[in-house]
């Protein structure tokens, strides 16, 4: 393993110390971070430290990372980080230019309290439960997509795409969502996920996949991105207004925006000309 810019790491010398040795056992998705499991060190079962059997490396992509098997004789992309060496003769590297990304080596309670910090898995939740999460806050309802100790791995993108789908505007007060609005929001957004997912994800910009491929879903974009074209629904044009201090993008025909909204909108647009 080898080391370079180690600001987003949390501590650089615990993956040098622990990681070398370690099978990568199995490889998760946990909301907007990846779970490499780790395999016990030493002999079976045993470990320096008694929990290493709960040992994961955390990695969070931030919004230029990538993490990659290559061969050893591949170019170094400009802004590699990490190289983890595997025991096929391939390197595993992390690359960010931004750095926005983290990395950490955690086991055990430390682990398990990290974890704990997420909401619901979006993929998985009931509809009931859904409706509990959302319906029981008085916030935003794209802030509350967003918020990752609601629902674990929603991005910009997705949330924008499923409230175009559900019809509802980005500002609307979550609580005040019906019973059907809301069932029909958790619907959407799990067909939305799972169609992007099959798709690779959005490559808006330098995104790739694990085996350096773009994403096709930015070809099926219904409102994200889609600032002054038009609906695809009702071809009125879709606008952009700031919410939860993120560019959100919707049609104000199909997603009427709340009476509480409807003065600030114009303020909006013009914070978001100003911020984006």
């Amino acid at each position: 393993m080898t080391l370079g810019k180690t600001d987003f790491i949390d501590d650089p010398a615990a993956l040098e110390r622990h990681l070398p040795g370690r099978r990568i056992e199995k490889v998760e998705r946990y909301g907007k971070f990846m779970l490499l499991r780790l395999s016990a060190t030493g002999q079976a079962g045993a470990s320096e430290n008694g929990d290493a059997k709960e040992a994961s490396l955390l990695v969070h992509l931030g919004m230029t990372g990538n993490l990659a098997p290559y061969a050893p004789e591949q170019p170094c992309a400009k802004h590699t980080h990490v190289w983890f060496r595997l025991d096929d003769g391939r390197e595993l590297r992390y690359t960010d230019p931004r750095r926005f990304g983290r990395m950490a080596y955690l086991t055990g309670e430390l682990l398990a309290t990290e974890l704990t910090a997420f909401g619901a898995d979006p993929l998985l939740v009931s509809a009931e439960e859904f409706a509990s999460r959302i319906r029981s806050r008085s916030a935003r309802i794209k802030a509350l997509l967003l918020d990752q100790s609601v629902l674990r791995g929603i991005g910009n993108i997705y949330a924008d795409e499923s409230l175009w789908r559900a019809k509802i505007h980005p500002a609307r007060v979550a609580a005040q969502l019906s019973k059907a609005q809301t069932r029909t929001l958790w619907r959407v957004l799990q067909d939305t996920l799972g169609k992007a997912i099959a798709a690779r994800g959005s490559s808006i910009s330098d995104f790739l996949d694990a085996e350096g491929r773009p994403g096709e879903y930015q070809r099926r974009h219904r409102a994200y991105g889609r600032e002054g074209q038009r609906c695809f629904r009702c071809a009125a044009t879709i606008r952009r207004v700031i919410v939860a201090g993120r560019s959100s993008y919707f049609c104000p025909r199909c997603q009427p925006a709340p009476r509480s909204a409807k003065a600030g909108v114009k303020r909006g647009r013009r914070a978001g000309a100003r911020n984006a």
